[in-house]
């Protein structure tokens, strides 16, 4: 890491130290490590900046966006499952609520108010956008020496996709009811010639094999990364693993473990992706975090 991001790392970590905290210490008390952790990861992503105005000065003022940002990245570090336990939280600690946004004398949203917001946020891709800048502000154009890629299962609240291929085989064996005198399909349809399996080894002189299917990652070589995120599946599936452990899969445990990825209480891809968006930023927050050692 060259040495002038590691001084605006330091430069950052002083102001909230040796500013920000005594700050709030002195307004609510000892803060305890979990919120100086919440206030670390909000200062590093600066979640609000992306979050627009959410007024036009027509109607009833709604809650401010910014603030129910704050508290779903709170929510992330402080390891809570549910949006009731978010509200309960924010309800009984006032240093929490405060370091959020909201007001004091102001009533807190309620639980719908809390997943309206969270659908807008799932829809607009609020911590997609987010991570991508905060990777852009740290790491910019700088190469990776080294690249782990590895899956992890995630606990959905929704039953697996049916394969249309089992329908269809039981629509084939299905027996069906016939007038006297008619002829099942089955009888009068010439069974179709299963295609010859492949043969193993070199192909024969003058053999013309058809062409390997490309792998995925030969494929993303010469696509754009909106290609290949349409290409991921987005219906629950079941899925196994053959490799043995490798180094992504402490990230992905710590994504599970301390930052929500084992609480998911949402269903629908583009809801799971925004749940799992705002782990992923206190992550990747707490990473950066320790490059100042």
């Amino acid at each position: 890491m060259d040495t002038t991001q590691r001084q605006r790392i330091m430069q950052r970590w002083y102001v909230i130290q040796h500013e920000l905290l005594p700050e709030l210490a002195e307004q609510y008390g000892p803060l305890t490590p979990k919120l100086e952790k919440v206030i670390h990861t909000l200062e590093w992503i600066r979640i609000e900046e992306f979050t627009g105005p959410s007024w036009c000065g027509v109607g009833r003022p709604p809650f401010e966006r910014a603030w129910l940002a704050n508290a779903f990245v709170a929510k992330a570090v402080l390891g809570l499952a549910t949006t009731v336990g978010l509200i309960e939280r924010l309800t009984i600690d006032r240093a929490l609520r405060r370091i959020c946004g909201f007001p004091r004398g102001k009533r807190l949203p309620s639980e719908t108010t809390f997943s309206r917001t969270f659908d807008e946020f799932a829809e607009a891709g609020l911590g997609q956008r987010v991570h991508e800048a905060l990777i852009k502000e740290h790491l910019g154009d700088q190469l990776i020496g080294h690249l782990s890629r590895d899956g992890t299962a995630i606990e959905a609240r929704e039953p697996p996709a049916r394969k249309e291929t089992a329908v269809v085989e039981a629509a084939a064996t299905a027996p069906s009811a016939l007038l006297p005198g008619e002829e099942s399909a089955a009888e009068t349809t010439v069974p179709e010639t299963p295609a010859p399996a492949r043969k193993r080894g070199r192909p024969r002189r003058g053999e013309v094999r058809p062409a390997a299917k490309a792998s995925p990652i030969q494929r993303q070589r010469g696509q754009t990364l909106a290609q290949m995120l349409d290409e991921i599946p987005t219906r629950c599936d079941r899925g196994t693993k053959n490799n043995e452990r490798t180094a992504a899969e402490r990230s992905n445990a710590r994504l599970k473990d301390e930052f929500g990825g084992k609480t998911l209480r949402v269903r629908g891809d583009t809801k799971v992706m925004a749940h799992l968006m705002f782990g992923i930023l206190a992550l990747s927050a707490d990473q950066l975090m320790r490059l100042r050692q």
